[in-house]
């Protein structure tokens, strides 16, 4: 059976056609990226990528959103679209249809890849168990998580806003850093730091702390020159990103109970190399009474390039089929 599979993040609606079979994912066609700011909404992104395709689109959806699910209106967090699933049969002109939350179904790619799409961050170099929790969770336009609880062959996915927890400051550093984001939010959360734009107010920062004049540039910039290494302050700044990133993976991990740690996230495969080389595995582990044990807790990068659109087609199959 083919679907098409779709992908919704703050910045980028991705399409592609997927076929699924026994509950799985057995073939997925090279996915197609539009930029949500060129459409007003999920129905024009959907005829834009029906046009590219150039031929029938499969009466069967699979949309994977940066949002918490409602059966009534959804109004995606970082992204001014609404859909109101109630009228996705209509308006996409599909038979069968599955809306989730992005981060589940990145849960559900973590549950049904196999081991060569996965890559050794810290801990154990083992293979993910099949049995127990696991927790999924990394920086894209905000924070996704999600907690993928496996029974050998079978598996659920439960979705969370977990990249909305209090961000807890650990270092002086990260003291000045919240100070300076309490002076736009009112409440801090991990997302405001552990995503793409909070690589801004960690750079800015590091400037106010070397007394450098600040730069006026966007997050985008301040990644392009972090990954280039062409701007030391960049480069601090991507240093810091890793060791919160680390931390707050660590609080999740102590929060789920877990067995394995999975990073993903638009951000996760461009911070493979620095997360690899960074304090991100010390700043995961050290947490005092317990550093036993999440030294026993495997973590990985999953290396799939479209888990979410890929983990929607799979959640389209084990509810469909």
């Amino acid at each position: 059976m083919e679907v098409v599979a779709v992908d919704i993040g703050g910045t980028h609606a991705r399409f592609a056609i997927a076929e699924v079979e026994g509950g799985r994912v057995v073939h997925m066609d090279e996915p197609v990226t539009q930029k949500t700011a060129e459409h007003g909404s999920l129905q024009l992104a959907w005829q834009g990528f029906a046009a590219m395709a150039g031929r029938p689109l499969p009466r069967a959806a699979a949309i994977a959103v940066a949002s918490p699910i409602n059966p009534d209106l959804i109004k995606l967090t970082n992204n001014p679209w609404i859909i109101r699933p109630p009228l996705i049969r209509e308006r996409l002109e599909v038979d069968d249809w599955t809306l989730i939350n992005d981060f589940g179904a990145v849960g559900h790619a973590v549950a049904q890849l196999p081991d060569e799409h996965f890559i050794h961050v810290c801990g154990p170099d083992a293979p993910l168990p099949d049995r127990g929790s696991l927790t999924v969770c990394g920086p894209g336009t905000g924070l996704g998580v999600a907690q993928v609880f496996r029974t050998g062959e079978r598996y659920h996915v439960i979705e969370t806003e977990g990249g909305h927890m209090d961000f807890a400051p650990l270092d002086g550093i990260e003291d000045a850093l919240l100070k300076r984001l309490r002076k736009t939010f009112t409440r801090v959360s991990v997302e405001r730091v552990c995503s793409g734009p909070g690589i801004k107010a960690i750079y800015e920062t590091l400037a106010e702390i070397e007394d450098k004049s600040i730069r006026q540039i966007d997050d985008k910039t301040i990644w392009t020159l972090a990954f280039e290494g062409k701007d030391s302050l960049a480069s601090a700044a991507l240093d810091r990103f890793c060791l919160a990133l680390g931390a707050t993976a660590g609080d999740l991990a102590l929060a789920h109970g877990p067995r394995g740690v999975v990073i993903a996230g638009g951000l996760g495969l461009r911070l493979k190399d620095h997360l690899l080389n960074s304090g991100f595995g010390q700043r995961f582990v050290s947490k005092g009474r317990f550093q036993t044990l999440m030294n026993a807790i495997p973590v990985k990068l999953i290396t799939h390039p479209q888990p979410g659109l890929y983990g929607a087609a799979a959640a389209f199959a084990q509810e469909h089929m």
